[in-house]
């Protein structure tokens, strides 16, 4: 099922602080030769309309002028949960360097090695300026600036795996939230998409 059609943001909401005060000011998503853009700035959040639990989720991206960053972000609930801008979920980064992170934002997830990847467990958190980053496993599964690289993010349950460019790069389980909205960033980078699809999954019980 493919969340972005190619022509429009149909199927899709912003969530943009900025334009509370001028709904008219510019907007940090657009379409563009049937690329779905982050314009990085002002920042916000693209957001389903729909809620998912249990899917595969696949995204072709690339930064097309400089390193940068982004995220996308499953099991949105609350928005603006943190720092007035960030909706309550887990995300998945997508910055240069290191795509596959997770960012804890209101939400948890547990990884093995979690003290290595995550620093001293009585600094762990979901909110402020505790340690919500769970690093990746692995280095260098990037492609070069401006060649396309494939996410995929599986959520089964409490379970998120992630892969970039067809290598496993982070696993978490018992996440606190099974399931949500799906969200992209305007996190002060240019993004370009070219696929955001989403098999749903048939889990047996």
């Amino acid at each position: 099922m493919p969340l972005f059609n190619g022509k429009d943001l149909s199927g899709w909401t912003m969530d943009v602080p900025e334009l509370d005060k001028n709904s008219e000011g510019p907007k940090p998503f657009i379409v563009r030769n049937g690329l779905l853009v982050s314009l990085g700035t002002p920042g916000g959040h693209l957001i389903t309309r729909q809620t998912f639990a249990n899917y595969r989720l696949g995204i072709e991206y690339r930064f097309a002028g400089r390193p940068g960053n982004c995220g996308v972000l499953v099991h949105a609930s609350k928005l603006r949960r943190l720092y007035g801008m960030f909706p309550q979920s887990v995300e998945v980064q997508m910055q240069s360097g290191d795509a596959g992170d997770f960012w804890c934002i209101g939400e948890d997830i547990t990884v093995p090695d979690m003290e290595a990847r995550r620093g001293p467990k009585d600094n762990w958190g979901v909110d402020g300026d505790k340690a919500r980053r769970i690093k990746n496993l692995t280095d260098g599964t990037e492609k070069p600036l401006g060649e396309w690289n494939t996410m995929m993010v599986e959520c089964i349950g409490d379970r998120v795996t992630v892969w970039v460019n067809d290598v496993k790069v982070n696993e978490g389980t018992q996440c606190t939230a099974k399931a949500g909205r799906i969200a992209i960033q305007a996190e002060g980078s240019e993004v370009e998409f070219r696929k955001v699809e989403l098999q749903q999954l048939r889990i047996s019980r």
